[in-house]
């Protein structure tokens, strides 16, 4: 991927990048974003091993929704990556150990599939939620398209069409 985003880069004339007012600087922030996010997960990552069922993550449900917001707030990957640490410490597996990672995976389906909707679906509730929509929203204002807001999106998007969406999901696949 970092071959074919260079290679366009460069095979596109320069005045063609003018024209569009092309400009790393949505890259760059998105990237400063990701450092930080993935150069904290190590202890993260622990906690939740350690400490799922402290936090209430005891059923599927519970993993869906908690994964879900927290992925609104956060971007999904890491997200995704502490709740399935948390769920494999749940059941008495090992992150770092493949075997029982795909063990896991094998006898636990399900939980799985909460934690990986949870992550993938709620990232749409927030602008902050999933890296792209950060840069397309950077992107847009870049090119002052008007956006809604933080909060203006959550109200005028997010609550009524999302929310009763993912409960409708959360009810039909992941009760109790």
């Amino acid at each position: 991927m970092i071959l074919i985003a260079l290679g366009s880069y460069f095979a596109t004339p320069q005045r063609i990048r003018e024209a569009n007012n092309f400009t790393l600087a949505p890259l760059k922030e998105v990237g400063w974003l990701f450092l930080g996010i993935f150069g904290t997960m190590i202890p993260v990552l622990e906690y939740m091993e350690r400490s799922a069922e402290k936090l209430g993550l005891t059923s599927r449900t519970a993993f869906f929704w908690a994964t879900g917001l927290l992925s609104a707030l956060l971007d999904n990957a890491p997200t995704y990556l502490a709740f399935f640490a948390a769920a494999l410490g749940l059941h008495h597996f090992d992150i770092n150990e493949p075997s029982q990672v795909i063990d896991f995976i094998s006898k636990n389906g399900v939980e799985f599939a909460a934690i990986s909707l949870g992550a993938t679906f709620f990232g749409a509730l927030t602008y902050i939620g999933n890296a792209p929509n950060l840069l397309v929203k950077t992107i847009a204002e870049h090119a002052h398209v008007p956006t809604p807001s933080f909060v203006g999106y959550i109200w005028k998007f997010a609550l009524p069409i999302l929310i009763p969406a993912f409960v409708f999901v959360s009810i039909l696949f992941f009760p109790g």
